[in-house]
């Protein structure tokens, strides 16, 4: 048999319509024998669905599936049902008869029917569906495409009955060309950022089914660049019928923004299924680096069809792809990720060659057979492969690796080709910028991350059985840590092995099981607890938090959340994994009863039994994170970061707190909750609270700044009382923990400070008071006084505090805002006596009559050398200073009030008013640092009045 010679048709010397009907009729016999393929591999029922469709869009009969009414459009150009198909329709429907259009030239709406996807190619499986384009006349109104769309429903309805998943997409040739469109154009497309990426997949792989043929189909590859030109000229010259071909447009040139698109889509899809995006990424790599000269796949093969090489093992779809690749790969001399890629081929068409191939060995079968003795795969690599859906941690961990590296170096080349091509639009910079982090999200590590090792490679990666193992350290050993190991191991035998997985602390093993899927309900656990204090019971309910915490699989994240900083969106808090707070007592078999059962300050030792806390935070990105938290200060830690990591606005991540240990687990789990739940409701007022907590003997005070979170960790109540009178510079509410300070006065006055007034409070101890200021800022002032009775405790204060008031509001420019004034409220703390103050009675104001004197010491302070203050006193409007007297100016001062007292008794002298403008300049400050500076000058001048 003779060869038939390449056709090379010419315009310029003319065309015969003979070798337009030979090339028509050798694209007809590539699609007979890819249709015979593709109905090879599906059901007898499954066949009758792709024989019947032609015919369900060429007549209109109630009786025949996907009737919608008489004015649905039908008729199919140039289709006339065969016998066989009419038997099918009759064996559908017994009285349905078919009558052939008598009409001239009757209305043929529906251009043509093409079958997209996996059928008739190497990759074709029980599951794959079948996407149908239907081409339909450009001249269909509104009304009319309704009706052919709720055709094209009814029919994917009957397919699935039928045992066969059925795409339709409605194509309109003219619009296409022009690149509009209203809908995805098949399961797999992403949209109309791919049309010439798309046309191209179109061209080399549809098989088509009925209606007009492409014109594309006749025009060579020389002319493609003048593809309009070409087909005006044969239809005009009439070298063909206008009616027997239709215009989907030409492939000369590709748009680079599409390699763009191309690749962040296969991207996007490779993050949960590389092996099925690798051939395609490769492809989009390959057209890429040939911009602007591309010679896309679809123009080789219309070459091969012109040069007659009809083979459809080597033009089968899959197969170019991977010949282009593999191309690619070997001149740029990149042998390992051209193993990737045999591998991801090999796996998509998932039919393993190492078992019986049964009677009848597929096609299918044959050519990969071929392919994988052309690489030269032995046995051992082919068993290894077919076991994919065994595949367990150690397989899978180093398959990932190999198919991230690939996933990262497309990204790479993606991110420099949109660089350094000038017509990469904005949108694709932004697209570029939420794929990186969709790629950082799964697959980058960091330290608290989880890493998930199994994005599409393995169906199932849990185990049977599994041994948990703490190893504690030994002198000069490895430190403490965790181990888990395939199979039920006895104690003896754990250390002969090597573990899949080894970690310090147990939370963040137990997570990269439950993240991975290697330990699931069936599971069973073999524990060796070591030193620890893990029992069964709370290794389940670990599992369990876990399992209801973060739900697997997890959803796709959408790309709005991707555009902003991740932020927390599940967290489940444990409390003391594997530790039990009250081991010493169990140990010695001690029962412990006690009226002080605060989980923070625990019996008469005060014993704190919150020890751990493991954080585990699933994140807006789907990023799991693990954080330890342990030492003095681990609830406070955990706090502070937990509240540190909030976000903005009222979506608030869920929390769940919980204890398994052996000892009062419920109610420590309450009781961190408890405060989480406070700190986090006091965070979210914006109202810069301060919230006090006390553990054991110490003293915690969070400043709670949004975003900036800040611990204080007080060691003694002097520590305290330090710390809250510190200067503050706006008003600051602080919370009390209500099981802090329970013996203290404090107790019962800080939770009543309020703003734009200041607060006195005094209580009487025997022949001494506490006095205690907050000021309008809520800082404390404290002073232990002699107590002879209310008016002389109090009067001197509040002479000051009216002196410092007047003085501010006189600072202040006539035409300033004025801050409100500053009322001055008094309490009584009751009763007295050894115990805590138990009530507040508020107390009236102190009154002087207004004919009494008083002696009035005024104090000036201003800056002297640097780091030192000047002090100048004025007694009664007398001029006392360091300039004229130095270091014995207290002593001056004290020997001119003593003269001036006309009782003999020693009594104490109180500043009555006090200047900083000196240190402050008109900068205003609060009342508790006039305190401060008053206490510190009464003080040195009382000393001197004692020596007087």
């Amino acid at each position: 048999m003779t060869r038939t010679h390449e056709i090379r048709p010419d315009l310029d010397e003319g065309i015969d319509r003979k070798v337009l009907s030979q090339l028509r009729a050798r694209f007809l016999k590539l699609n007979e024998g890819r249709m015979a393929r593709a109905m090879e591999g599906l059901s007898t029922r499954q066949q009758g669905v792709l024989n019947l469709l032609p015919l369900f869009f060429h007549v209109n009969h109630p009786l025949l599936p996907g009737y919608v009414s008489g004015s649905t459009p039908a008729g199919l150009s140039n289709f006339e049902p065969d016998a066989n198909a009419l038997a099918e329709a009759q064996r559908l429907t017994r009285s349905f008869s078919y009558k052939p259009r008598h009409s001239s030239n009757p209305p043929r709406p529906i251009h043509g029917l093409f079958l997209m996807g996996s059928l008739g190619t190497l990759a074709q499986a029980d599951q794959s569906d079948m996407d149908v384009w239907v081409c339909h006349s450009p001249d269909l109104n509104e009304q009319e495409l309704a009706e052919l769309r709720k055709k094209c429903q009814l029919l994917e309805a009957w397919a699935d009955s039928q045992g066969a998943e059925a795409h339709f997409f409605l194509i309109d040739p003219v619009r296409f060309v022009r690149g509009e469109r209203d809908t995805q154009l098949s399961s797999e497309d992403c949209g109309t950022t791919q049309h010439y990426l798309l046309l191209d997949e179109f061209y080399r792989t549809a098989i088509w089914l009925a209606g007009r043929t492409p014109i594309w189909w006749l025009v060579p590859v020389y002319e493609e660049a003048g593809y309009d030109r070409y087909t005006h000229t044969l239809i005009s010259k009439r070298f063909i019928r206008a009616d027997e071909t239709l215009d989907l447009g030409h492939l000369a040139y590709i748009p680079p923004g599409e390699f763009i698109g191309a690749g962040l889509w296969q991207l996007f899809k490779g993050i949960e299924s590389p092996y099925k995006s690798v051939l395609k990424l490769l492809l989009t790599e390959v057209y890429a680096s040939e911009h602007p000269r591309v010679q896309c796949l679809s123009l080789r093969f219309k070459q091969a069809v012109f040069a007659n090489r009809l083979d459809l093992d080597e033009l089968d779809p899959y197969v170019v792809v991977y010949r282009r690749i593999e191309e690619y790969l070997i001149a740029r001399n990149e042998p390992e990720r051209l193993e990737v890629v045999r591998r991801a081929l090999y796996l998509k068409v998932n039919r393993k060659l190492t078992g019986s191939s049964g009677r009848t060995q597929s096609w299918q079968r044959s050519l990969l057979e071929r392919l994988a003795h052309e690489w030269q795969w032995d046995p051992r690599q082919l068993a290894l492969l077919d076991s994919r859906s065994q595949w367990k941690v150690r397989q899978v961990d180093s398959e990932r690796r190999a198919l991230i590296n690939e996933l990262n170096y497309s990204y790479r080349f993606l991110t420099q080709f949109a660089r350094n091509d000038q017509t990469a639009s904005l949108i694709n910079k932004r697209d570029l910028s939420v794929l990186g982090r969709r790629l950082y999200a799964a697959f980058e590590r960091k330290a608290g991350k989880v890493e998930f090792i199994n994005p599409g490679i393995a169906p199932d990666l849990a185990e049977d059985t599994l041994t948990l193992v703490y190893a504690s350290s030994k002198k000069g050993s490895e430190p403490s840590q965790w181990g888990l190991y395939n199979g039920s191991l006895a104690a003896l035998e754990w250390e002969h092995f090597a573990p899949i997985k080894r970690s310090r602390q147990l939370l963040e093993l137990l997570t990269w099981c439950h993240r991975n899927g290697v330990i699931d309900s069936s599971t069973r656990l073999a524990l060796h607890p070591g030193s620890s204090d893990l029992s069964e019971f709370e290794l389940f309910n670990l599992l369990g938090s876990l399992q209801q915490s973060i739900r697997l699989p997890l959803q796709t994240v959408a790309e709005e959340p991707l555009l902003r900083v991740s932020v927390p969106s599940e967290v489940l808090i444990l409390v003391n994994v594997g530790v039990d707070p009250l081991k010493h007592h169990r140990d010695l078999n001690i029962l412990m009863t006690t009226e002080r059962t605060d989980s923070l300050s625990y019996a008469g030792v005060r014993e704190n039994l919150v020890l751990t806390l493991d954080q585990v935070t699933l994140n807006s990105w789907n990023e799991v994170l693990v954080n330890r938290f342990d030492g003095p200060h681990a609830l406070l830690d955990c706090l502070r970061d937990y509240l540190n990591n909030l976000p903005n606005g009222p979506q608030q991540p869920r929390l769940r707190v919980q204890c398994f240990c052996h000892n009062r687990a419920q109610f420590i789990a309450q009781r961190v909750e408890e405060i989480l739940d406070t700190a986090q409701n006091l965070l979210l007022s914006n109202l810069n609270y301060r919230y006090m907590i006390q553990v054991q003997q110490q003293y915690h005070v969070l400043e709670l700044i949004p975003g900036q979170v800040n611990h204080v960790a007080l060691a003694s109540l002097p520590a305290l009382f330090d710390y809250l009178s510190e200067d503050l510079a706006s008003y600051s509410p602080l919370h009390l923990d209500h099981k802090a300070l329970e013996d203290h006065n404090l107790a019962l006055l800080l939770p009543m400070g309020q703003p734009d007034c200041i607060q006195v409070f005094y209580r009487v101890n025997e022949d001494q008071a506490d006095l205690y200021v907050l000021d309008e800022f809520n800082a404390l002032w404290h002073q232990r006084l002699p107590w002879h009775d209310e008016q002389s405790l109090l009067m001197p204060l509040q002479r000051f505090l009216q002196s410092i008031l007047y003085r501010r509001d006189t600072l202040l420019p006539m035409d300033a805002a004025h801050p409100p004034s500053l009322d001055t409220l008094y309490y009584r703390l009751l009763p007295s006596g050894a115990g805590r103050a138990r009530r507040v009675e508020p107390r009236p104001a102190p009154q002087t009559a207004a004919n009494k004197p008083f002696y009035d010491v005024q104090a000036i302070v201003g800056k002297a050398v640097p780091g030192k203050v000047q002090v100048t006193l004025y007694c009664n409007q007398r001029e006392f200073s360091e300039l004229e007297h130095g270091d014995q100016l207290f002593s001056v001062v004290a020997r001119e009030i003593i003269e001036q007292r006309s009782e003999t008794e020693r009594y104490r002298c109180y500043i009555t008013d006090l200047d900083l403008t000196g240190l402050l300049g008109d900068g205003q400050s609060s009342s508790n640092m006039y305190l401060r500076y008053k206490a510190d000058l009464e003080h040195a001048l009382n000393e001197a009045l004692e020596q007087a």
